[in-house]
C-alpha cells in the first residue's frame, strides 16, 4: 500500500449526482435523495487501509455530531474487489455495522465515481454546501498511524463550521493522504 495524496479537486465544483449501492441496506442511493441543504460530506475509504482504520471511530463520531445539526455524510468504496476481496460490499456491511455507521456506505463497483471526483485515496474527504458547490477536500486531521498526533478531526469540523455558515473555508487546505484507491488492472 503506498501512500498516496488527495488530488485536490477545484473549489467550487458541483459535487457529481450518482447512483450507488448501499451495502447496508442492499438499496441503490443518489447523491440527489441523500444530500443536505445545509451540507453534505462525500468520503472516499475502504475497509482494509490503516489510514481509514485510524481515523474511523473518531469520524463515526464526528458525523453523528454533525448529522444532528442537519449534515448528511456519504461514504464510499470504490476499491477493486477482485484483488481486494476485504472490501466487497459484504464485507463493507459488516464494518459499518461493526463501527456503528449512521450513514450510507456506497459501494462505487465501476470506479466511476472516484473517477469523476477525482479521488485518489483513503480516506479522501470532501464538503459540499447546501448547492452542492465543494467547500472544502482535503484531510480530516493532522494525525496518521503512529505520528503520535491526536486524531481529532479538526481539518474537516472547521470546514464543515464554516460551511455551515455560509463562509468560505479559510486556510490552507491540506491534501488527505493514505493508501492508493485499488483501481482495476
Amino acid at each position: 500500500m503506498s501512500y498516496t495524496l488527495s488530488n485536490m479537486l477545484p473549489l467550487g465544483t458541483i459535487a457529481p449526482d450518482f447512483n450507488l449501492l448501499d451495502a447496508v441496506s442492499g438499496e441503490m442511493v443518489s447523491l440527489q435523495h441523500i444530500k443536505s441543504d445545509k451540507a453534505t460530506v462525500i468520503v472516499f475509504s475502504c475497509n482494509h487501509c490503516p489510514y481509514v482504520i485510524h481515523v474511523n471511530d473518531a469520524f463515526v463520531e464526528l458525523a453523528k455530531e454533525y448529522q444532528s445539526k442537519g449534515v448528511a455524510f456519504i461514504v464510499i468504496s470504490s476499491n477493486d474487489i477482485i484483488n481486494y476481496p476485504q472490501d466487497s460490499p459484504d464485507k463493507m456491511k459488516s464494518f459499518a455495522e461493526e463501527s456503528g455507521y449512521t450513514f450510507p456506505y456506497l459501494y462505487d463497483e465501476t470506479q466511476d465515481i472516484a473517477k469523476i471526483y477525482d479521488a485518489a485515496c483513503t480516506p479522501d474527504f470532501y464538503v459540499f454546501d447546501g448547492d452542492l458547490k465543494l467547500t472544502y477536500r482535503g484531510q480530516m486531521d493532522n494525525s496518521r498511524p503512529s505520528s503520535g498526533i491526536p486524531v481529532t478531526g479538526q481539518n474537516l469540523r472547521d470546514a464543515i463550521d464554516h460551511t455551515l455558515k455560509g463562509e468560505a473555508v479559510t486556510g490552507f487546505q491540506r491534501p488527505s493522504g493514505g493508501c492508493n484507491i485499488k483501481w482495476k488492472k
